[in-house]
């Protein structure tokens, strides 16, 4: 592997005595032993933290992640030695590190709490939850003065999903503030997913070592990608869909070879695992699993696929945890054995000189389409579930409150390390609300609720501490 992609960006780096381990085992371990890793125990997956101790966290999932990530690997080895020789390290703790960081910069109360972050920063920068997480793991976290853990640019850019700014992928149609926050719609203010404007200097540094051409093309934009014609070249027949785009945001086109595997294990584990959590507590029934899953496996044209599903719904829904288990582990297995590696300079006649981002782990067009049938019943019957949606529409409320709540006078509300951040921002004119943003994204949905609490509530705790 080039050196390039093991640097740091403190190259001083602490080796203690008879420390054997990689580069990637020790990222892997400043993760875990990160104060942002443990948070997520109490951040909201899919069914709502704290309301059960079966439920899935974001810490679970982000566990279950790792352990799919670290099995699409060793498929990739299997399948492909020679080039995964070239590509990878020998151990698997790159993956599992990129897997086990890729929500660490999610807020309380899931998509709620990142939606009312993303309008309490609508006028200064915006906020996303992959952003964040690039933002906490190379800035916030406390492994090193001013480059969060100081992790390896490789395991860096396997946690840039979208590797391009918040401004840049915006949509051109603003939406109207809410006239109060109880009237915010959350359909119109999900923001695009992206990077922030102040943290340039961070994927400036992780992208260093690309040729022009192969960043301008890795950050690339969706709407780029139209073959034949550029979006100046566009007949007038196209000037509907140009306008429905200004209501949309834009999308980035690639990452590298190692976020595309975490991409896959998070979405395996969010389809497949996360759907137990509502099966075993009866939020979804046999009838909607059948109609909207079985019936459409049947129709693709794998003959293990529709031997498998024949039998899915009833192991899925019995009594008997083991059948569920082995249901579930069958599930998980079939895809994570069906993906293999893409060239995609051949695939989509790119040009990409750099390998870790000429090759991406795919999907066959049959397994993503059973990946979506699943991904989609879940969203659909779980996370749209109005039960849901009124904890995330709480949540929302809390984050929204809390933000303005402190940004009112933040020297006297916020704890010191944070209001001391924020005293600095101010004097070197940067962008402080995003320290408020920093501090309320780091709270777990407890702490949160508490603190809500604390300001709001009459009756709230009076001991709490805000530090």
């Amino acid at each position: 592997m080039n050196d390039v992609w093991l640097a740091r960006r403190l190259e001083k780096v602490t080796y203690r005595q008879q420390d054997h381990r990689d580069p990637f085992q020790r990222d892997r371990a400043r993760i875990m032993h990160s104060a942002s890793f443990r948070r997520l125990q109490s951040k909201t997956q899919v069914m709502g933290s704290g309301q059960s101790d079966f439920y899935r966290t974001r810490l679970t999932h982000s566990l279950e992640a790792a352990q799919i990530g670290s099995g699409i690997t060793a498929q990739l080895r299997y399948k492909f030695p020679k080039l995964c020789a070239a590509l990878f390290p020998n151990s698997d703790s790159l993956i599992e590190t990129i897997c086990l960081a890729h929500d660490i910069g999610h807020p309380p109360f899931g998509h709620g709490g990142e939606v009312a972050l993303n309008y309490m920063m609508r006028n200064h920068g915006g906020f996303e939850g992959n952003g964040q997480t690039l933002r906490i793991v190379a800035r916030l976290e406390t492994f090193s003065e001013h480059f969060g853990m100081n992790l390896t640019r490789r395991t860096l850019l396997g946690l840039m999903k979208y590797p391009q700014l918040i401004d840049t992928l915006s949509k051109e149609t603003k939406s109207s503030s809410a006239s109060n926050f109880r009237q915010l719609k959350a359909d119109e203010w999900h923001p695009p997913k992206g990077l922030y404007t102040d943290d340039q200097d961070i994927i400036d540094w992780i992208l260093e070592p690309l040729s022009k051409t192969d960043r301008a093309l890795f950050q690339s934009l969706s709407s780029q990608s139209m073959s034949g014609q550029t979006m100046n070249d566009q007949s007038s027949s196209d000037e509907n869909v140009t306008m429905q785009d200004k209501d949309k945001h834009q999308k980035t086109r690639f990452k590298s070879l190692d976020c595309s595997i975490m991409e896959l294990a998070d979405d395996i584990a969010y389809g497949i695992h996360d759907l137990e959590d509502a099966i075993v507590t009866k939020v979804v029934s046999r009838n909607d699993f059948d109609r909207e899953v079985i019936h459409k496996l049947q129709k693709i044209d794998d003959v293990w696929l529709q031997e498998y599903s024949a039998t899915l719904t009833d192991k899925l829904f019995s009594d008997h945890h083991h059948l569920q288990k082995d249901a579930i582990g069958g599930l998980v297995n079939y895809l994570i054995t069906a993906i293999k590696l893409t060239d995609l300079n051949e695939q989509d006649d790119l040009s990409f000189v750099e390998p870790i981002l000429r090759y991406n782990a795919t999907l066959s067009t049959a397994t993503a389409q059973v990946l979506k049938i699943f991904k989609d019943f879940v969203y659909n019957y779980v996370i749209k579930l109005t039960s849901l949606q009124r904890l995330e529409y709480r949540g929302q409320q809390i984050v929204m409150e809390l933000f303005e709540a402190l940004s009112s006078d933040p020297n006297r509300l916020l704890p010191s390390n944070s209001a001391k951040r924020w005293q600095q921002a101010i004097d070197n004119n940067e962008n402080s609300h995003r320290i408020i943003a920093d501090y309320i994204a780091g709270m777990t949905d407890d702490y949160a609720t508490r603190l809500y609490q604390s300001l709001f509530n009459a009756h709230g705790a009076s001991d709490y501490q805000l530090s």
